[in-house]
């Protein structure tokens, strides 16, 4: 993941296309390191494309996924710049009302604790 966030900085900083050196750098700067292999496999799979094409896939992918899909999904369609903030919001909006719902939950099976700590 530190070396998708490292190629994407490197995008956003302007390079448009990153190389293996530039990557190690970011990292470095950052007291973070990566192995090669996974540095040459990153490069060798955007090679060619375009980095806002390649999010936009990604965010297709992850709609599928449950709520925290969903606040990724939304996160990325702001961070992308290339979708509908209002959907964005409803995203989130839905990703929070499940997260309400599930936490609901957990305070209803508190109620049928039959014993405290202070039990004799």
């Amino acid at each position: 993941m530190k070396v998708v966030a490292a190629y994407l900085l490197a995008v956003l900083g302007g390079n448009t296309s990153p190389t293996a050196r530039d990557i190690r750098t970011i990292l470095a700067s950052v007291g973070a390191e990566a192995e090669d292999e996974k540095i040459e496999l990153l490069l060798s799979q955007v090679k060619g494309k375009d980095i806002a094409e390649v999010v936009a896939c990604g965010r297709e992918k992850m709609a599928s996924l449950p709520a925290r899909g969903v606040v990724a999904a939304a996160v990325g369609v702001l961070t992308a710049g290339g979708g509908d903030a209002s959907a964005a919001t409803a995203a989130l909006a839905a990703a929070e009302a499940k997260k309400e719902e599930k936490k609901e939950d957990v305070e209803d099976s508190d109620d049928d604790i039959c014993f405290t700590l202070f039990d004799e």
